[in-house]
């Protein structure tokens, strides 16, 4: 099928219009549900640290000179509040590096899973994204959010088919709640391109 090149201009714009309406979508929703509901009771018990296999001594003192108030590597909700303070001020290498630290700590929150797929996914490592994503679905397949982040990652990767499932498993997990909402809308938008 041969298009014209209007059309593929006309996709191209509504392709990054769309990624930015979704990009604020999800980012003022995290924003939002963070401060909203705090740490999850899943992280608010002590445990170890241990460090990530990619991170050297010098990148934890670096992490733990750069936190807001320096708090402690051993309180798992601290480190989310600094994770979830980088996230919300674009610093996403270093939420990253602390939502990682937090599955070491927690490996059945579905919720930290969703904060790093998205991180990975806004720092350019959408392969992996997916990768966190589903390994987190498969930790809580009723974590409706965790549905809305893995739809809007595959739609901004262009598999469509996989976002529409996701998506559609996302509202019907609530179609009443703001996630529910926000996947409806956004499965009317994939229907829409």
């Amino acid at each position: 099928m041969n298009r014209s090149g209007k059309f593929w201009i006309t996709l191209t714009v509504f392709q990054v219009v769309f990624g930015l309406v979704v990009f604020a979508m999800t980012r003022q929703y995290y924003i939002q549900d963070t401060h909203r509901e705090g740490a999850s009771p899943a992280v608010m018990g002590q445990a170890a640290i241990s460090q990530p296999a990619s991170s050297t001594e010098s990148d934890l003192t670096q992490l733990i000179s750069s936190f807001p108030g320096e708090q402690a590597l051993d309180d798992p909700a601290a480190i989310l509040r600094s994770a979830d303070e980088f996230f919300a001020s674009q610093q996403y290498g270093r939420a990253a590096q602390l939502y990682e630290q937090l599955l070491a700590i927690e490996p059945d929150d579905a919720n930290t899973y969703n904060n790093l797929g998205i991180t990975l996914h806004y720092l350019g490592r959408s392969d992996e994204a997916l990768r966190i994503l589903n390994e987190g679905v498969k930790v809580d397949p009723a974590y409706q959010r965790i549905w809305l982040t893995l739809g809007f990652v595959n739609s901004q990767l262009g598999y469509i088919e996989q976002a529409h499932s996701a998506l559609t498993t996302a509202t019907q997990l609530g179609a009443d709640t703001e996630v529910g909402q926000a996947a409806a809308q956004m499965l009317n938008e994939l229907g829409a391109g």
